[in-house]
């Protein structure tokens, strides 16, 4: 329970409905969306779309989508992988051969098709109560009229805006300048993109003007895309995965997203009494970090595209896999470091989750992979061109291989954790690379430690990064913390600012009740009513 003697913040209760997510405007949105007859589905994504106008750095109209839906009838969750896909000229082969050990971030060869539009329709003609157009239309009034700029997002602005060139300039930039807080960021060429899809659904944005638009801005820049890649572009349902934890069950969705690896890790640490170690301690962080170097390296090995190979998530789920990597660990020492990944790693998303008055409940979450994407966007109407392509290995046979028309490895992972009969509860937790570690460290504080839901978000965090092998440590953690880990054998850092952030929303099935948390991490909230 919160201490009122001091800063912060409690968990949020409601009884009716609720939303949970990084800025007010997009938490009003889906309780306006309610109120207007909406269900879940219909709110989560009309707050998802306004969430690209406040933090137009972290997603956009031109990114992906990873969705989980909860049915209240059946208990049942179905999930829908909306990632799109490299056009199909595009060849691994053809970037080694000028060189590239790597897709470039910032190259035009990063971007994928934009998997989100069809996702967002998808999901409000197959379970929304309202249509497109007026889910969309609080995204249009935003877009059109401007959203003031949030602290938290004028600080990513200021530290990626020189991520952005050609058009993305001109759409992103306030006279040249990154956007600062408390000014208005406003975008009509978007809002006329929505009117168009809200009108057409996702074949106003898959073909005709806004599709064009995205062509002719990528061939310009020396991409491959052409119209076909975007006509085929569709979102895919797929079935969770699930593991138990101590009495709790955590879901994921499978590859090409990461939630394997939050599994695999939940399954490495189950392997540990955490519960008698102090949870901001040196041995507690090095465990923890030690299952995300060997979760991690399990990931840069096995997932990619499924229709590469489907049996790899069922490896890295196997009581075998976790035995043999918890194994490994030894409590008092770090472990050596494994190869980088030579596929960038993600920087940041936005994540939402919304529970209705009948008790279905949405998990989702949306990016555009690095802040910016490539940096690209449409000359017409400032669609952030994401690069997701990125993430694409040039290593010849890897799974995750570069190939035309396949997915890549994904870091989105939209999550749920339930215990059947005494609660579901839909959660997020963004931050990049760190989410699928991020997903288990707020698992763990759930179960072994018995914080709520606003103390398991607020607590401190720490990362192993896999992109330099450093130990990163939020300020929350003390410096004899921080010297003992060294000690241990750990490169450590502290975090600029804090990390990621989450969200979650836990429906107390006996009493159906609500209870929500939001990270102070970022500028959002839980509201309900």
């Amino acid at each position: 329970m919160h201490d009122y003697g001091g800063p912060g913040r409690s968990t949020a209760f409601a009884a009716a409905a609720m939303c949970a997510t990084s800025h007010p405007l997009a938490a009003l949105t889906a309780l306006d969306l309610l109120r207007q007859g909406g269900n879940a589905v219909d709110a989560a994504v009309g707050g998802a779309v306004v969430l690209g106008f406040c933090e137009p750095m972290m997603c956009g109209l031109g990114g992906d989508v990873f969705a989980m839906i909860r049915d209240p009838a059946t208990g049942s969750i179905a999930g829908l992988n909306g990632s799109g896909r490299a056009p199909a000229a595009l060849d691994a082969a053809m970037l080694r051969d000028q060189g590239m050990a790597a897709v470039p971030v910032d190259s035009v060869h990063s971007v994928t098709v934009p998997g989100a539009i069809d996702a967002f329709d998808r999901l409000v003609s197959r379970y929304g109560r309202l249509d497109l157009g007026t889910v969309l239309q609080p995204a249009i009034r935003h877009a059109e009229r401007g959203v003031p700029v949030c602290h938290r997002s004028a600080l990513d602005w200021a530290a990626f805006a020189p991520r952005l060139q050609g058009a993305g300039r001109d759409h992103y930039l306030q006279a040249g300048a990154p956007y600062a807080a408390g000014s208005i960021f406003a975008s009509p060429a978007q809002a006329e993109a929505l009117r168009l899809i809200g009108r057409d659904g996702r074949e106003a944005f898959y073909g005709g003007e806004i599709m064009q638009d995205m062509v002719d801005t990528l061939r310009a820049a020396g991409g491959c895309h052409v119209a076909e890649d975007f006509a085929t572009t569709a979102a895919s349902d797929t079935e969770v995965l699930r593991i138990g934890y101590r009495g709790h069950d955590l879901v994921e969705l499978p590859p090409n997203g990461q939630g394997a690896t939050a599994l695999l890790m939940a399954n490495i640490l189950r392997r540990f009494d955490l519960s008698g170690l102090d949870p901001d301690g040196a041995e507690r962080v090095h465990i923890e970090a030690e299952a995300t170097r060997l979760a991690y390296g399990a990931r840069d090995r096995f997932i990619g595209d499924p229709d590469a190979d489907p049996d790899h998530a069922r490896q890295m789920l196997s009581a075998e896999m976790a035995d043999r990597l918890a194994g490994q660990i030894d409590p008092r020492r770090a472990g050596s470091r494994g190869p980088a990944a030579a596929e960038a790693v993600h920087r940041d998303t936005v994540y939402i989750c919304v529970v209705d008055e009948s008790r279905l409940a949405v998990s989702l979450i949306y990016s555009t992979f690095w802040p910016f994407g490539s940096g690209l966007a449409s000359r017409r109407f400032g669609i952030s061109l994401q690069n997701r392509g990125a993430g694409f290995s040039l290593v010849p046979g890897h799974v995750n291989e570069l190939k035309g028309g396949r997915r890549p490895l994904h870091t989105l992972i939209p999550g749920f954790m339930e215990q059947p009969g005494h609660y579901a509860m839909p959660f997020g937790v963004m931050g990049g690379p760190y989410q699928a570690t991020g997903h288990a460290h707020f698992l763990s504080n759930l179960v072994d430690y018995g914080m709520d839901l606003q103390q398991a978000i607020d607590a401190p965090r720490s990362f192993l990064d896999p992109a330099d092998g450093r130990l990163v440590l939020e300020r929350g953690f003390s410096d004899k913390v921080a010297a003992r880990l060294a000690e241990m054998g750990h490169d450590v850092t502290r975090a600029p600012v804090g990390m990621g952030g989450a969200q979650a929303i836990r429906i107390d099935l006996a009493a159906n009740l609500l209870a929500g948390a939001s990270d102070p991490r970022k500028d959002g909230m839980a509201l309900g009513y």
